[in-house]
């Protein structure tokens, strides 16, 4: 079994600050890296971080061909990674020295996925096949639909959440993972607020009553709910330094305990140690932790 992963590919620029920059205001940076980035790219590498084999279905400028031997090097699949005269994606990212991050975004060649390409790729998964997808591509709807005609396992990230996803056609999700302000934005329900969490996953699943959805908490934790079970689960107690790829590396080891038969509740527990390993390193894709890591910070 494998994962297809229709995901944004970004360069992200980092620039280390005492305060993140107010309208009107110029602050000066004092620390600055580049750095391969995106939700869908951070995914990919936490998933094959965590063991999994990962087609990613991407695009990129053709004068950034060192994205394809990156992907490589990390044992990505890059046969649906396609070359395009257009920037590739690109986020301005500001990291406190709290760990708290903002971030400027480009889509940039993310945008300019074909419905050909993209038929064309996802006809060649195999039976148990799953497919990953976020919100920064092109082609949302049009991939959960073939997605879903091909028989595969579906895991939506709505990140970063916009009024258009409710439109999208989600009775073909079957794993829902989102942030509390995600959730907030899909139920749209002025009665529940961001402070009560059981009443967001409660709102989300009598919405969704097919998914299996999987509400973070960050520091507060993670909760889940299907047909048959409620799961909460306390998040891990360590020192943040930056949370950039924390969410991405949950996802990626999230899918590969469900794909490899873990209960949900292993599945929470072993996700949520790799995100808190995360944290506590400046950076997206490099502070994603292998397996070997996460076992070793077990003992």
């Amino acid at each position: 079994m494998k994962v297809f992963n229709f995901g944004s590919i970004n360069i992200d620029h980092i620039y280390r600050v005492g305060d993140l920059v107010r309208p009107g205001e110029t602050i000066a940076s004092d620390n600055y890296r580049m750095m391969l980035g995106g939700k869908g790219a951070n995914q990919s590498i936490a998933l094959v971080k965590a063991g999994m084999m990962v087609q990613h279905i991407g695009r990129i400028s053709d004068a950034d061909e060192w994205i394809c031997r990156k992907f490589q090097d990390y044992g990505i699949g890059a046969y649906c990674l396609r070359l395009v005269d257009e920037p590739t994606g690109h986020a301005i990212i500001q990291v406190t020295d709290e760990g708290e991050n903002a971030i400027l975004l480009h889509g940039g060649a993310n945008q300019s996925h074909s419905i050909n390409d993209l038929a064309e790729y996802i006809s060649n998964s195999d039976n148990g096949d799953w497919l990953l997808l976020q919100n920064e591509c092109n082609l949302t709807s049009e991939a959960l639909e073939l997605a879903k005609k091909q028989g595969m396992t579906v895991v939506f990230n709505p990140a970063p959440m916009t009024p258009e996803v409710k439109e999208l056609p989600l009775q073909y999700v079957d794993h829902l993972i989102v942030n509390e302000i995600e959730a907030e934005g899909l139920i749209n329900d002025p009665v529940v607020t961001l402070e009560q969490p059981e009443a967001l996953l409660n709102k989300l699943y009598s919405r969704y009553p097919h998914m299996k959805i999987v509400l973070t908490l960050g520091d507060k934790g993670v909760m889940y709910r299907d047909a048959e079970q409620t799961v909460t689960v306390a998040a891990e107690k360590v020192e943040t330094v930056d949370t950039t790829a924390a969410g991405d590396t949950f996802i990626g080891y999230y899918i590969q305990q469900f794909m490899t038969g873990a209960s949900v509740r292993t599945a929470l527990e072993v996700a949520s140690k790799a995100s808190a390993i995360t944290v506590q390193t400046i950076g997206a894709s490099e502070s994603i932790p292998d397996m070997q890591q996460l076992q070793l910070a077990g003992k």
